[in-house]
């Protein structure tokens, strides 16, 4: 349920409604928008009667009832209006929303070793990314293949993101690693294996900096955002959200299948960013520049990449790695097409 407020309404009656909400049990939640603040309630408000919450004030403008089960992340608990994520970096804010200029996220699936991590974002950088991807813990389904440096990991993710400004982003599998994960990633990585990992989203969504939430290998879009919704719950009103393909029938010419319809879906249902992963979507790198090409076209915030300096040699997804040098042909095709698309692409820096 959501209570809308007039334009112009003091801050004691917003403070006094929010007082009263809490007295009744709810979760109130103010939304600060263009024009209007929202209060969202959270909670039993199954009994409550529109008509009663409008008798509390002459300042409410409209009370509606939100009929998606996942509240929070609705786009009806924002009255429409899109949620813009802003995270600082070293070479300045990035902004995450449908309204932003689209992010690239480029890098390696798992970081090797010092010279090669800082090629990469020095080479992603200087075509127009603004994130630098890479795994120090790796979820694999072989225990046998490459795990991740861990620690050591995100040890050379600081020293790429010193030589080159880069904001950092990588995944996080366990609740305890989320603290020192915090302290060098910008923004915080739940993979698809852990998309429904209730006990680490609650941890991750009680720390402050942004969420990646890729979307489960079988999970439907419902189940996708009912995830969100449990990191929306435990405080952390910052999440993207990333389709990065799902487990169907063919195995032999697709990694996944890379579900594009979802994200006119998800603009219908959502407030929240969205980012596509060609990379993971298709698993071959010349799959990569159709599917990203498509994704800008079907309205993606993100891009999220897999770039490798030599990808006959990755130690994880060489076969879906794009070489700096069609990383940087790739992100000069998709420029005229962003704005062709009403979006801008970002615009590569010196490193």
């Amino acid at each position: 349920m959501i209570v809308v407020m007039k334009v112009g309404t003091p801050s004691p009656e917003i403070d006094r409604l929010t007082g009263e909400f809490e007295d009744w049990g709810l979760e109130p939640e103010k939304i600060v928008g263009s024009y209007k603040v929202v209060i969202g309630l959270v909670g039993d408000t199954a009994a409550l009667s529109v008509e009663r919450i409008q008798e509390l004030s002459p300042w409410i403008e409209s009370v509606l009832r939100v009929e998606a089960p996942f509240t929070r992340a609705s786009r009806e608990y924002r009255q429409n209006e899109p949620s813009t994520i802003v995270v600082p970096t070293p070479n300045g804010e990035v902004r995450f929303g449908e309204n932003e200029p689209l992010v690239t996220m480029a890098g390696p699936c798992s970081v090797e070793n010092e010279a090669s991590i800082v090629e990469v974002a020095q080479r992603v950088k200087a075509a127009g990314a603004q994130f630098l991807r890479g795994g120090a813990y790796k979820p694999r389904t072989s225990p046998y293949s490459f795990q991740g440096h861990g620690e050591d990991g995100l040890d050379l993710l600081a020293a790429a993101r010193e030589a080159t400004g880069l904001g950092i982003i990588t995944e996080v599998m366990d609740a305890e690693d989320i603290p020192k994960i915090g302290a060098v990633a910008d923004i915080l990585q739940v993979g698809a294996r852990n998309m429904q990992n209730f006990s680490l989203l609650k941890k991750i969504g009680a720390q402050p900096k942004p969420v990646f939430l890729k979307r489960g290998m079988s999970a439907t879009i419902e189940d996708w955002l009912m995830a969100a919704e449990y990191i929306l719950a435990a405080g952390n009103p910052n999440v993207i959200l990333c389709e990065r393909g799902i487990r169907t029938f063919d195995r032999r010419y697709t990694r996944n299948t890379l579900d594009l319809s979802a994200i006119p879906v998800l603009r219908s249902l959502t407030h929240l960013p969205i980012a596509i992963d060609p990379s993971h979507g298709t698993g071959w790198s010349s799959l990569v520049p159709s599917m990203a090409k498509a994704a800008i076209a079907a309205g993606t915030d993100v891009l999220m990449l897999e770039v490798h300096p030599n990808p006959a040699k990755a130690l994880s997804d060489g076969p879906q790695s794009l070489t700096p040098e069609a990383f940087d042909a790739l992100m000069a095709e998709l420029a005229p097409l962003a704005e062709l698309c009403g979006r801008k692409m970002p615009v590569p820096q010196p490193v």
